[in-house]
Order: C-alpha cells, then structure tokens, then sequence
C-alpha cells in the first residue's frame, strides 16, 4: 500500500498570515477573535468574529485577478504559495501528469454573489459582471491552483459543510494511495464574513454573543461555552507519497495513515445523541490506519464551543476508547481561531501534524470552568510537550457529516 505524508503547509487564519505565524500562537494560547471589522455589526446580536488581519492578495495575485475572484480564491491562492514554496518542490514535465488538486469550501463566493445581487437589483442586469460564475464557484478555487502550478492530475471540489476540508484530504490522500497522483495540494478556505451569515447563524442562536471579551468567546468544553465564532481563512497541505518524499530529500511532517467516514442521517444541524456518528468515523479511521486504542496519544477535536456538538464529540471518544480515554489529551484549537467552517477540517489538521512534528500538545484556551459532564483532558490554557506517535483529527459537518483523519509521526528516513 502506497504511504502519505505531509510535505509543506500553507496557512491564513485569524491567528496569523503563515504556518510560522499560527503556530506561534497556537503555542502562546493566543486568540484570533475580535470585534467585527468589515461591516457595521452593531444592529446584530453576535458582533465579534475571526477575522484574518492585514492580508493584501495582491502580494500573490495580479490586480485583476484579485477584481476578479472572491475573497476565499484569494486565500486557496496566497495559501498554496506558501505550502509550495514550504515543500521545495520542484515542478517538472514528468510531475504535471502525477499532480493534481482537490480543494474544498463550504459556501464559496458567498460575497461575491451578494454583491452581484446588489448591483441587479440597484444598478440593472448590464452592471452585473459577466465573470460571476467563475469568480465565485466553489470549484474555481482547486481550478485555478491547477491552472496556476500547472497540475493535470485529478481536479475538483468537496463540500460538505464544516468537514468539507477534511473530505478534501481525505480524497486526496487516497488519490495517492491507489496510484492516481504522486502529489496532491488539498486543502480548504472560507470568507463568508458577511451581515447575512453572522445575522443568520446568530437568528438560529449557534454564535457566542460574548461581545465584551471577544478573546475570550470560543470556549469549548468550557461550563460557560455560548456558541461559535464564525472565522475566515484558508489552509493548504500538499501530500506526496512516500518514497516520491524521500527521493528528493524531503522534509516531512507527518504521515496520513487513514480516514473514516461516517453519516449520522439523523439531523440536519445537531449531532447524534451520545455521537454514534463521530464514533464510527473515528472507529474506521483507526482501522484504515492499522492503529490500536492505545496507539493514539491526542485528539484535535471538532469542539466548536456549542452545548451539544462538544457534548456529543466527547461521549463519542468515551465511547471508541473506553477506558483508554481518560489516557488521551483532546484540544480545540477552535478556541483560538474561532470556526472556519469549510476551511475547519484543514487548518486543524494542520495543526495535528505540527503537533507531531513539534512534539507538543496544542492547548484548548479559555477553559474556566468544568462541565461536570465532560471529563477529558482537554489540555486546558496552555500549550504541552508530549510524546505523540499517532493523533486523530475530526470534523463534523451540518446534514451529518462525520470524518475523521488518523496521522502517524514522520516515518524515519
């Protein structure tokens, strides 16, 4: 069986504009979350978010281009750059045809659609642009890549709400596993900071309204947890196979060992009760994988900071690892980016395997107080070294969407 591993990551999120810049903060228990910026919140209810700061896509996209696409290309664009240029990857002939891109997002040019819509309705059909589709389909962000870098192998898009990302690698590391591609960039982004989506989800009462201590609204786990925060973003890995890696020297961060699937087919936005769904992703994720019980060291949970969903998610773990639970440490890094929806699965995988690389538990801030009903250790308020040999990454998605990705240690040379 043909073996994955992580080769260059390439990271935007509230935390920072680089892996280096996220990871950074990640160690210091640093929050992303602040007040909204990008449009006058204060008629809404839930008025912070997960903003990413400072970004000029024109630093990695020509100026027409950035007129052209939607905030969420911008980001699959500036988050591949560095992902290659991480990698060292060289482009050749021979590598084009073994290439290729499977890139995901929830809801895609969101913004962009928006926009238009204003513009027919105050201006007329003529003021409408006639790159809408293309500017704003979900697709055209592993399109473009593809286009970009010149890559010819397999080239599409996943969604599948807040665990789109996560199916994109998934996806994309069996690509390589049965032989259809040597390197795959996959990955995730999402930019719908929008007056409709945050008035949306704060109308179905999913946000913190923690408006005061922005910093400290994602509490996952936390006695005190309100809601999300909504966040934008993108994060893109590029996987090789093995010995593809090892031939050109490099460096690796992790290996992909396996993934696991599964649908809840209960409900369209709340988990199942006690997270049968969760669990059996997690339970075929360890088969495909090969990983006992007591193999896995850390969980990066999905744990986005609601009542029921970081409820359901730790019953599930109970439920896999039974008394090896109480052994495991689980973090959210939600906690500090807020939740990025269809970009989610990726930046926390990311995440997992810097944890492997660096050797160090990711913390699960603003953890104040207990819930009496969940007792893991959920690696409260600070970052910790720790021997991780194997760490798991779960996603779980509206409609009952459940994925879970199992990762290994770098292999040795």
């Amino acid at each position: 069986m043909r073996r994955v591993v992580i080769t260059g990551i390439g990271m935007l999120t509230p935390l920072g504009n680089s892996t280096e810049a996220n990871w950074s903060a990640i160690l210091s228990g640093r929050s992303g979350v602040g007040p909204i910026t990008a449009f006058d919140a204060s008629h809404i209810g839930a008025r912070i978010a997960g903003e990413v700061k400072g970004f000029n896509p024109a630093t990695v996209m020509e100026a027409k281009d950035v007129r052209r696409y939607d905030r969420f290309i911008h980001f699959a664009i500036a988050a591949t750059v560095e992902a290659w240029t991480d990698s060292e990857l060289q482009w050749d002939e021979d590598l084009a045809d073994r290439a290729g891109v499977i890139y995901g997002s929830g809801m895609g040019g969101l913004g962009t659609i928006l926009t238009a819509a204003e513009a027919l309705r105050e201006k007329g059909a003529a003021r409408v642009s006639p790159l809408l589709s293309p500017g704003s389909a979900i697709n055209m962000a592993a399109g473009l890549i593809s286009i970009r870098w010149d890559l010819r192998g397999p080239n599409y898009a996943t969604v599948s709400a807040c665990s789109t990302s996560a199916h994109a690698i998934a996806d994309s590391f069996y690509a390589i596993q049965r032989g259809d591609a040597d390197v795959m960039v996959t990955g995730g982004s999402e930019a719908v900071l929008t007056e409709v989506t945050i008035a949306s989800f704060d109308n179905a009462r999913a946000l913190s309204r923690r408006n005061d201590r922005p910093e400290a609204a994602s509490r996952p786990f936390d006695a005190g947890r309100d809601g999300f925060v909504l966040s934008e973003g993108g994060t893109t890995l590029l996987l090789e196979e093995l010995e593809h890696a090892r031939r050109r020297h490099a460096r690796i961060y992790a290996e992909i060992a396996g993934a696991g699937m599964a649908g809840d087919a209960y409900h369209v936005t709340a988990p199942t009760p006690g997270g049968a769904g969760a669990a059996r992703a997690m339970l075929r994720a360890l088969e495909t994988a090969g990983l006992s019980l007591a193999d896995v060291q850390y969980i990066n949970a999905h744990a986005p900071s609601t009542v029921l969903g970081d409820a359901s998610e730790t019953a599930a773990i109970k439920a896999v690892f039974g008394v090896h639970a109480a052994r495991i440490a689980v973090s959210s890094t939600k906690s500090m980016t807020g939740h990025l929806l269809g970009a989610a699965g990726a930046t926390e995988a990311a995440y997992t395997a810097l944890a492997l690389h660096h050797q160090v538990l990711p913390p699960t801030i603003n953890y104040e107080e207990a819930d009496p009903d969940l007792d893991l250790d959920y690696v409260p308020n600070k970052a910790r070294p720790a021997p991780i040999r194997a760490a798991l990454s779960n996603s779980n998605g509206f409609g009952g969407a459940n994925i879970t990705l199992a990762f290994r240690e770098a292999p040795s040379s």
